[in-house]
């Protein structure tokens, strides 16, 4: 007889736990594996299957989750978890509305604040949402509290034409107005390559919750996203440069998957940003999972942390030899200024499929 085939939910529950227990958090995974399960809506109970209920864009596979370790000096390794609710049937307005239905549920249950999603929630949430999707959450898990809830809105979602102006409009509500003549001056440079990408919040007290916005820089040099960067205070240029070399072998430009600029609002900013994060697609511009490992060690290194971190939490989820693909590494970020400076490594569940490696020809 064969096993029974598991749902999207036990499978990426069983994930997390084994996550969580690599990391040093194991004394949190039952609220955040209840967190991730309600999270992921009515679809997260479907089975899993050879093609996706969904053709979600957290990951490759399509999977509507993905990990993350964020490090950073003299604390505790911090899990995040990307994720897409998915309705019984789904679909763009079903998702939609099953996120709707399960940001209900954690503000009946978890300690959520929607003041700042509020202000905003009629800009980023129509009726008809275009664009690859409309609302993803941030589950974040650390040492010392409950389980943290940002949510991603997409700029895009009444269409690419109108994504400046939505974010324009929003930093507006939340006082945030005078930040974006910075933002566009270092940022949204190249008409057409540099665009608004992703806005997101964190549904916590708003003394504490932080705002983000974040720009894709399509066919991008190096020097590209160091002048982005200039818009945040406490921006060590040598170090974003080397890790971004590090990260794809060279200084550009990047005609992959874009490189990704990150701004960090924090209460009491007005004009200008606190902190910068550059996103790297490591996975698309390496020949595999082992090469992309490489490269994240010497980022480490470089950076002057303890990799023990990220090797234990990769060796939590990897299923296969690691130059039996490329994607399980999906992501690294660095982090500059406040309000936690670091380095994060995403990686892929895999649930339904691995990206075969890439000759050394395409990685080049």
């Amino acid at each position: 007889m064969s096993a029974p085939v598991p749902s999207l939910r036990d499978f990426a529950i069983g994930q997390l736990h084994d996550l969580l227990r690599a990391a040093g958090l194991a004394e949190s995974a039952e609220s955040a594996a209840k967190l991730l399960g309600e999270a992921l809506g009515p679809g997260g109970g479907l089975p899993l299957s050879a093609v996706p209920h969904w053709p979600s864009s957290v990951a490759d596979d399509h999977t509507p989750v993905e990990f993350s370790v964020a490090l950073a000096r003299n604390e505790h390794p911090v899990v995040r978890m990307i994720v897409e609710p998915l309705a019984g049937q789904p679909g763009k307005r079903a998702n939609l509305g099953a996120a709707l239905d399960v940001l209900d549920g954690l503000a009946a249950r978890h300690q959520v604040r929607l003041g700042l999603l509020d202000r905003v929630r009629d800009l980023f949430l129509p009726e008809d949402p275009q664009g690859e999707f409309a609302f993803w959450y941030s589950l974040i898990v650390g040492r010392e509290a409950a389980p943290g809830v940002k949510v991603y809105l997409n700029p895009d979602v009444r269409g690419r034409e109108s994504a400046t102006a939505l974010v324009a409009e929003a930093l507006a509500r939340l006082g945030l107005d005078a930040a974006l003549p910075s933002v566009s001056r270092n940022a949204l440079r190249r008409d057409g390559l540099d665009r608004f990408s992703f806005f997101a919040l964190d549904l916590t007290d708003e003394s504490r919750a932080r705002v983000k916005t974040y720009v894709s820089h399509e066919d991008a040099v190096i020097a590209d996203v160091v002048r982005a960067a200039q818009a945040a205070p406490d921006v060590d240029p040598a170090l974003l440069t080397d890790v971004c070399e590090i990260a794809c072998g060279g200084d550009g430009p990047f005609s992959r998957r874009p490189l990704m600029s990150s701004y960090t609002f924090l209460s009491g900013d007005t004009d200008r940003p606190s902190g910068y994060s550059l996103y790297i697609p490591v996975r698309d511009y390496v020949q595999d999972d082992l090469e992309a490992c490489e490269r994240v060690l010497s980022i480490m290194v470089r950076c002057g942390f303890d990799p023990s971190p990220f090797f234990m939490a990769l060796a939590s989820l990897v299923r296969r030899p690691l130059g039996e693909g490329v994607g399980l590494i999906a992501h690294v970020s660095l982090r500059l200024g406040r309000p936690r400076p670091g380095v994060t490594v995403y990686l892929s569940s895999e649930a339904y499929a691995v990206t075969p490696p890439r000759t050394r020809a395409l990685s080049a």
